[in-house]
């Protein structure tokens, strides 16, 4: 039996025995005007790949997304960037990491970037550094969602656990905040 099979199968025997998998990330709650004024990079723009791969240690997974900018609204990324991060799916083995954003193929998106290498990013604040633009039926842009996170999130003062507090809101309101903190965090 190869280890694959025996990996399928101990975790169908912990699946029956009633086991589930808790999710272990816990971060800091951040807003729109922290994740502006820390990341490196802010753009709108649309999901052009997404592609899960080995690392080149071969020890883990990891996923490559590719977005056209649009809209660079912080920073001089360039017309893509490349935003990579921990876990996915090669053939069929996955690795999750929870906490992280998700992304999918063609999807309009406003990210908040780190520098991660000499030419990629990840996202800042994890999940929460993401949102997804939703069109309304004429193709405008109705509404930005914040991504959701299974991430366990404390209150940056209290510590304690917490709730996100992003609201959807309209693309030219996230805009207008971004760049606020922008100016704001630019001012002595």
């Amino acid at each position: 039996m190869s280890i694959r099979q025996r990996f399928r199968l101990g975790m169908l025997t912990v699946a029956l025995l009633g086991g589930w998998t808790a999710s272990a990330t816990t971060q800091l709650r951040v807003d729109v005007t922290q994740l502006s004024q820390e990341a490196d990079a802010v753009v709108h723009g649309v999901v052009r790949r997404v592609e899960s791969r080995w690392s080149g240690d071969g020890r883990r997974i990891v996923t490559d997304i590719e977005v056209q900018v649009t809209d660079p609204l912080k920073g001089q990324p360039g017309n893509t960037v490349l935003v990579t991060q921990p876990g996915g799916e090669v053939g069929d083995v996955g690795q999750t990491v929870h906490g992280l954003a998700t992304f999918k193929k063609d999807e309009e998106v406003v990210v908040f970037l780190r520098k991660r290498g000499a030419s990629a990013f990840r996202v800042a604040g994890m999940a929460q550094g993401k949102f997804q633009v939703r069109r309304d039926e004429a193709g405008k842009p109705a509404m930005v969602i914040p991504e959701h996170s299974d991430a366990l999130l404390l209150d940056p003062v209290t510590r304690k656990p917490t709730t996100a507090t992003q609201k959807p809101r309209t693309l030219d309101e996230l805009k207008a905040t971004v760049r606020a903190a922008l100016k704001k965090g630019s001012t002595p």
